[in-house]
């Protein structure tokens, strides 16, 4: 029997062993899709407890503690930290073959110094343990991001944002770590979704201009692009439900928006043309200034009404959808081609079954220079485990080249995320090295070495362009 998290989890042979330490693990970290608050890096926050930093906003472990029967109090309530730390450590014990389990055992060994196995009956013992950690040096905002060898960091940001925070951040010598926005227009493209008629009002007044058609709509974009582009973005985000492929004239477009804009409710049909017609103005914008384009999609949200109305997106309730998006999805594609205008892109789908779809309909569209343009996306939200990880590594190597893979990203909300790249580099070289030692790949462990070098760190800073020392 194997001990438990040793230093050789999840690495069942000698191969997987060599390319882990010798190449995966001395790679540094680029987390260029998350949901972290610009403001708390520049700050330099310190942590009151283990409960703050480890359950607040992390709607993965409000799922699981929801799941055991816990109180909301004990999840998203006002119930004391150490209270909340336990119901969590029971609930943890329970959860055996959930990503999490690894996750947060992978966290307490490299951030705290935790070798053991958390439970209901060392709940305590691990929270005091864990806060007397947390008020050492190195164990605020930017330490963690430092111990952890990340060097750039992607946040995602509204283009009304001001930006103040990066700017603050770009001119601070004391910040060791890149940290720069990445563009998320998401509610200027949802004109079927409430809130859309005040963000328009917003996007002009952050543009300083008036919108009364799509053009408008587009130009106040352009200025908000140019000034992301000015801080250094050079990565989009795309939160979509599905994949929309429905072309309209301008006519159309404006008699569309000038309805939504006097507070009718727009038709699906009419949504899917706006957002059809705005998806292909932002990849012409992207390829011009080369950005990468990410498209996330699949997720139906907010499946608990009464919930939601208590305490909004994001927290633990939205599911996985099966929307067959393909047709769509090579019709969009195609248009950009048309037009000349294929930025590089990573698409990712919430339905796991979608790898194959979206493997071989991006790998129809190459450019000379560039490797694997359009490239299928990590492990999602709820594929962001073992099984998942391998499906898409899988998928990926089958259906196109796994070498110019870009890797892992965290997509998370917490400091202490970032191991889960040591987590998927693990599964890859381990994946890897079964594939060795089958006889399936030579042992040639310099370009393998090298392979694994360039998946866990050098594919990402090509693809996107980061300029990291």
């Amino acid at each position: 029997m194997k001990k438990f998290m040793d230093k050789d989890f999840l690495l069942n042979s000698e191969t997987a062993k060599t390319l882990f330490f010798n190449h995966a693990d001395k790679m540094p970290i680029i987390d260029y899709h998350c949901h972290i608050n610009p403001q708390e890096i520049y700050e330099d926050r310190k942590f009151e407890n283990i409960t703050q930093v480890w359950l607040g906003g992390d709607h993965y472990k409000w799922r699981v503690m929801r799941a055991c029967g816990y109180d909301e109090e004990l999840v998203t309530g006002s119930a004391d930290p150490r209270e909340k730390f336990r119901a969590w450590a029971a609930s943890l014990s329970r959860a055996v073959g959930n990503p999490l389990y690894h996750w947060s055992h992978l966290e307490l060994q490299r951030y705290f110094g935790f070798e053991g196995a958390l439970t209901a009956a060392n709940a305590d013992e691990v929270f005091d343990l864990c806060n007397k950690k947390l008020q050492e040096a190195g164990m605020s905002v930017r330490g963690l991001i430092e111990q952890s060898n990340v060097k750039a960091i992607c946040t995602t940001d509204d283009p009304i944002d001001s930006l103040e925070w990066h700017k603050k951040i770009a001119e601070d010598p004391t910040c060791k770590v890149q940290v720069l926005p990445a563009w998320r227009p998401d509610k200027g493209v949802n004109i079927d979704k409430a809130g859309f008629v005040e963000y328009i009002a917003k996007l002009a007044d952050a543009a300083g201009m008036k919108i009364a058609t799509v053009a408008d709509v587009k130009a106040a974009f352009v200025k908000r692009l140019d000034h992301f582009e000015a801080m250094g973005c050079c990565a989009s985000d795309h939160g979509i439900d599905y994949v929309v492929y429905s072309p309209a004239s301008d006519a159309e477009l404006d008699a569309i928006l000038a309805k939504a804009l006097s507070g009718q409710a727009v038709t699906q049909e009419e949504a899917d043309k706006y957002k059809t017609s705005l998806l292909r103005f932002f990849a012409a914008e992207y390829a011009r200034r080369n950005w990468v384009m990410q498209i996330h999609y699949g997720a139906i949200r907010n499946n608990n009404p009464p919930m939601f109305e208590k305490l909004g997106p994001d927290t633990g309730y939205d599911a996985v959808n099966n929307h067959n998006c393909g047709e769509a999805l090579s019709g969009l594609l195609g248009s950009f081609a048309k037009e000349g205008n294929v930025p590089k892109m990573v698409l990712y789908s919430l339905n796991e079954s979608d790898n194959e779809v979206l493997s071989t309909i991006g790998g129809c569209f190459t450019k000379a220079g560039v490797k694997t343009q359009i490239q299928l996306g990590s492990a999602w939200w709820f594929n962001d485990n073992k099984v998942g990880m391998i499906k898409q590594l899988t998928d990926y190597a089958n259906l196109n080249v796994l070498g110019n893979f870009i890797g892992m990203l965290t997509d998370s909300r917490s400091f202490l995320s970032y191991t889960r790249h040591e987590y998927f580099r693990r599964i890859l070289c381990n994946l890897i090295g079964e594939w060795v030692e089958n006889g399936e790949y030579p042992a040639d462990m310099e370009t393998l070495g090298k392979l694994v070098e360039d998946i866990s760190y050098n594919n990402t800073v090509e693809f996107f362009g980061f300029d990291v020392k």
